[in-house]
């Protein structure tokens, strides 16, 4: 079997054709001639230079495909059109190439997320029968990417994954939350404990694939997730306990989350970057409830995430002290 991944230089892509690879797939990779390679280095993979606007790398790129594995997508972007445009947009062209020109694919996984979705209203998970919430522009923005999927699934098999909070080996999102904990301090938002969905990236690929080559999950929608719901309290004892540290909790008043992003927005208006936190990040991060429910995929898939939480922090501490990002 042969898999075309975009978004494959990311944190989440490199480890999926990591999987893919060890299962036996061929695989090829979209690439810009400005992406970062540094996690493809020395792996029998194929490659197309190309991005999501190049047709004629498109064509190339999904010609003799079996599978499509659509991972790419920008998380930080300066304005709400840079979003809709390389997250919407850039689907529907992979989309429209597959269409022309590998009508016969088994299946196209797209990756979406809970973003899409939205936070919990209440304190029962959501479902993927919940009708969707996105509160920024990159939920709305991956909300629209589900609907060009949903838009061609008369013409080829989807199938929609929505990860929760990822964690693990390379990523450089959460690893602001290790930095900050090796240094002796949880910031806490609020005054009541929030909770999260979270899964290792090891498992989450695993989800992928499952989700990818099960034939009752064409036309469906999963959120791939490790099925316990965590506090921040909790999550913030097994990673001290994996760091070997003391820290100290420090709770942030909601006002004082959207006060340092407004700064770092106002900041980043001077830079060619996007900051690591504006409004929407914020409004994002004082949620109570990131919660997802993951028995659609338990009872249709026969997916169960595998890696414990302390055990995988455990892993994702070493890996960063290995590399030289934490002490």
């Amino acid at each position: 079997m042969k898999a075309l991944v975009t978004g494959a230089t990311g944190f989440i892509g490199s480890h999926l054709v990591d999987h893919l690879l060890r299962k036996g797939y061929a695989v090829r990779v979209l690439l810009r001639t400005t992406s970062d390679t540094v996690w493809l280095k020395d792996l029998p993979v194929e490659t197309v230079t190309g991005d999501l606007f190049n047709r004629e790398a498109l064509r190339t790129a999904v010609r003799d495909v079996d599978y499509v594995y659509h991972s790419a997508g920008l998380t930080k972007a300066k304005t709400t059109e840079g979003y809709f445009t390389a997250n919407a947009t850039g689907t529907q062209t992979l989309l429209a190439a597959v269409v022309e020109h590998a009508p016969r694919i088994r299946r196209f996984i797209h990756v979406s997320s809970q973003a899409a979705a939205g936070p919990s209203p209440d304190a029962t998970p959501i479902t993927e029968d919940t009708p969707p919430r996105p509160i920024t522009s990159y939920g709305r923005s991956k909300w629209e990417s589900e609907r060009a999927c949903h838009r061609v699934m008369d013409m080829i098999p989807v199938t929609i994954v929505r990860p929760p909070a990822v964690y693990g080996p390379r990523d450089r999102d959460v690893f602001e939350f290790f930095h900050t904990m090796s240094r002796g301090l949880q910031p806490m938002i609020g005054f009541h404990d929030k909770t999260v969905s979270l899964i290792h990236v090891t498992d989450l690929v695993r989800g992928f694939v499952m989700a990818g080559e099960h034939e009752a999950a064409k036309g469906r929608t999963y959120f791939i997730t490790s099925g316990t719901v965590y506090g921040w309290r909790e999550i913030g004892d097994v990673t001290r306990e994996a760091l070997g540290t003391r820290t100290l909790r420090v709770r942030i008043p909601v006002f004082g989350v959207y006060v340092v992003a407004a700064i770092a927005e106002a900041l980043a208006a001077f830079s060619a970057k996007p900051a690591l936190i504006n409004i929407e990040k914020a409004r994002d991060m004082v949620q109570d409830r990131w919660t997802c429910d993951g028995t659609r995929a338990k009872q249709e898939l026969g997916f169960e995430a595998a890696i414990p939480l302390p055990e995988g922090v455990r892993e994702t501490v070493a890996w960063y002290r290995a590399k030289g990002w934490l002490k």
